[in-house]
């Protein structure tokens, strides 16, 4: 850890505790297009994917213009819910200003598209003045492909071991572990602490909200 410069964030399920807001907002979705329904679980273990990964999972054998039709509708009900935005986790912003009081450089990496990360982010603009990069699943590969970290690195100029990735599902994690990148488990998310330890994940934290202590503890060790 003593070699970290850059720590990147997933966003939904780390950062925003959005979780119930996405599932509701897809189940709208597939009961405005009378598509055969899904478990809240079932949607609530794909939060992560790029969204077109997420829809080809919940519904493989639909035709493309299903999908379509359920991207474009999942996208009005998302807006709808008051511009969809959800709160930050408790402490998550303490936790960013933390970080970059200690020097470290503040990246995301999110299955968002770029327009909606750039709407989160507008929305809470005390975070977008903290973050230096980003990457969006619709402008490069969904998780758990590391295109998205290794163009992170490349824009940055480091190399794998001198980034930590943080996620709270086993895409974020497993992502990071493909590249030799170290990845630390939260799991105030939607994926089970051992989904996340099979990953690759070095440690399980309650939440961001932690992390400062405990990569000071690290980087001193």
């Amino acid at each position: 850890m003593r070699n970290v410069q850059l720590v990147i964030f997933d966003w939904d399920g780390t950062l925003a505790d959005s979780a119930s807001q996405i599932v509701g907002a897809m189940q709208r979705a597939i009961v405005a297009l009378q598509l055969p329904p899904r478990s809240d679980q079932a949607i609530a273990e794909l939060i992560g994917l790029g969204l077109n990964d997420a829809l080809l999972k919940l519904y493989p054998d639909a035709d493309l213009g299903h999908l379509r039709r359920l991207l474009d509708s999942y996208r009005a009900q998302w807006l709808a819910e008051g511009a969809g935005e959800a709160a930050l986790f408790a402490g998550a912003l303490d936790a960013l200003q933390a970080l970059r009081r200690d020097g470290l450089r503040l990246a995301i990496a999110t299955g968002k598209s770029r327009r909606g990360l750039d709407r989160s982010l507008a929305h809470h603009d005390a975070i977008r003045g903290l973050i230096v990069n980003s990457r969006t699943a619709d402008e490069t590969a969904s998780k758990p492909d590391p295109l998205m970290l290794r163009e992170l690195l490349a824009d940055e100029g480091l190399q794998a071991e001198q980034a930590l990735m943080i996620g709270d599902t086993e895409y974020d994690v497993a992502m990071a572990a493909a590249i030799g990148m170290p990845a630390i488990g939260v799991t105030c998310g939607v994926h089970a602490p051992q989904r996340l330890l099979q990953a690759g994940a070095r440690t399980l934290l309650e939440s961001v909200a932690d992390l400062p202590a405990w990569l000071a503890t690290a980087r001193s060790a």
